[in-house]
């Protein structure tokens, strides 16, 4: 991020301020329970940011409370404190800080934290969310795609295969609200997705794919597991997009020019 007035704060205090339909309409249709949960991970997350701003001198950062959300939303149910905290705590170190913070890190935390708690303790049940909730995260995309804080290059590619797959007839419909909410939460993170413009439609577009694999073809799983587990495969391929996009791109200005 470059300093001035656009530096990494102020993308995740605009992030999160883009977030707020859908917290705010979690928050009231979960009531306590979600409240519980949210105050529990801002926490456990805000305990480790402390810890290494104070081993390193690094401010803490806003992205702790982006991720806190995230993993309160969807992190499996009836866990336990103690469960809740290994996993947030996983997440935050091993998925953000050890990387040196927000901005540096590889796979966006939430998604390690998930990933690390779904698979960890597969008996527990993955929450499942109202109707509103869902459309709530709709302007929540447009909020951030407008103010430039979500790459609209994902938002439009999962949306395009997502609409393809329905239009082909698919069976999508117990997946498509909780896929949406995840694409908010965890596939638009601007540090973890796709950086050029081609491969931010790639990664959206595989996003969407996995999602509408993962229906078809993953028995038993709950839906918000489905599309958890295509947000991981979408974050750890990102880089494999930008690199295709770099050798596309070298490949055509050397046809063209006659060198690289």
């Amino acid at each position: 991020m470059i300093r001035g007035l656009w530096d990494s704060e102020m993308v995740a205090a605009i992030l999160l301020a883009a977030l707020m339909p859908v917290a705010l309409t979690w928050l009231w249709f979960g009531g306590l329970d979600a409240a519980g949960r949210l105050v529990l991970a801002l926490i456990v997350a805000g305990f480790w940011h402390i810890v290494f701003m104070l081993a390193r001198a690094q401010p803490p950062s806003l992205a702790g409370a982006i991720t806190a959300l995230a993993v309160a939303m969807l992190a499996p149910e009836d866990l336990g404190l103690l469960r809740m905290m290994m996993g947030i705590s996983f997440g935050a170190v091993f998925g953000e800080l050890v990387f040196g913070g927000w901005g540096r890190n590889v796979v966006n935390p939430a998604t390690v934290t998930l990933a690390f708690l779904g698979f960890g303790f597969p008996a527990f049940a993955w929450p499942e969310f109202v109707p509103p909730v869902a459309w709530a995260a709709i302007p929540a995309a447009v909020i951030g795609v407008a103010a430039g804080v979500m790459p609209f290059g994902v938002a439009a590619g999962a949306v395009l295969v997502a609409a393809l797959g329905v239009l082909a007839g698919l069976d999508l419909e117990a997946v498509l609200a909780p896929a949406v909410i995840v694409l908010v939460l965890l596939v638009l993170d601007p540090v973890t997705s796709a950086s050029s413009t081609p491969g931010r439609w790639l990664n959206g577009a595989f996003y969407a794919a996995m999602v509408i694999l993962f229906a078809t073809g993953w028995d038993g799983a709950a839906p918000l597991q489905m599309a958890v587990g295509a947000a991981l495969l979408a974050s750890l391929a990102a880089p494999t997009f930008d690199e295709l996009a770099t050798q596309i791109w070298v490949a055509q200005r050397r046809r063209r020019h006659g060198r690289t």
